[in-house]
């Protein structure tokens, strides 16, 4: 028996098909729905997530993200590049879903050549910011999903913004965006001041995407690290992340046992008959040769 008569399927009738494509209203929503609520019902839910951040220092601006695309539960790519170049002197990271912020770091990086061409330079970081802001902000509430750190040097000096797709325009130090942000930011806020070292920022960046990658289940594969200096941005390093995990696990560090140890033990000036002085705890910090 065939197929066709078990399913009751009938090929179509291709003969009465019109070669042409109905009108661009006809087809890209159906009529009498408008585009906002024909996407809340009927758009597609995937959860995605990923870890990217990005701080100021002395030095320039460090971004750092992981590689890890997610659809869901799959993982789409192991190896995707979420920190994506501008021009020279600026980079953005990528956060949101990934056919969104390609598309629009293009957008961006025409417009910011287009006005080049025109004034003779480039804008500063702070109007490149507005200006992604302002174009996106027309696209407010059709499920448009983009949030990035833009990361420059003008003249100046560092700089450092927020963007986000609703229109959104913050400066600041630190920003660190994606599901594994809260588990970047309590390394980040740990261990960051302005007046860091090179080494000491490249280690604490690291550290940052390494521990949430371990913790966020939407964010692995390898840790990407780019700093913008004076001179242009530069491709730092790119490190699995559960091997730099795997190596902050063996750093020495105050654990219980060690706590105890040194509580039990005698101090030297309280058995001389002096004052006992207890051992103030301190901030641990990475040493940036660790890694």
């Amino acid at each position: 028996m065939a197929l066709q008569d078990v399913c009751k399927w009938q090929a179509p009738d291709t003969q009465e098909a019109s070669p042409h494509l109905p009108q661009a209203g006809g087809w890209a929503v159906p009529q009498g729905w408008a585009p906002q609520t024909f996407l809340q019902i009927h758009g597609p839910r995937l959860a995605h997530g990923t870890t990217t951040l990005a701080f100021r220092f002395r030095h320039g601006v460090i971004a750092a993200a992981d590689t890890r695309s997610s659809c869901g539960d799959y993982v789409a790519c192991p190896a995707s590049r979420k920190v994506i170049p501008v021009h020279q002197h600026l980079l953005g990271t990528a956060s949101g879903t990934s056919a969104d912020c390609a598309t629009w770091y293009r957008v961006l990086q025409r417009e910011l050549r287009l006005r080049a061409l025109r004034e003779g330079q480039l804008p500063s970081v702070a109007g490149a910011a507005r200006l992604l802001s302002v174009m996106m902000s027309r696209y407010r509430g059709l499920d448009l999903c983009v949030a990035t750190a833009l990361c420059g040097w003008d003249r100046s000096g560092p700089a450092l913004f927020y963007v986000y797709s609703d229109g959104t325009c913050l400066q600041g130090d630190i920003f660190s965006v994606g599901s594994g942000s809260p588990y970047a930011y309590g390394v980040l806020d740990g261990g960051y001041h302005y007046d860091m070292s090179t080494q000491e920022a490249y280690a604490l960046a690291r550290c940052a995407v390494a521990h949430a990658t371990h913790r966020d289940a939407y964010s692995g594969g390898s840790v990407d690290l780019f700093h913008v200096r004076e001179s242009g941005w530069e491709y730092v390093s790119c490190n699995d992340a559960w091997v730099l995990y795997s190596e902050l696990r063996k750093l020495p560090g105050p654990g219980p046992e060690q706590e105890r140890e040194e509580e039990a033990t005698p101090d030297r000036a309280g058995e001389g008959g002096g004052p006992s002085v207890a051992p103030a705890p301190g901030d641990s910090k990475m040493p940036a040769e660790a890694l």
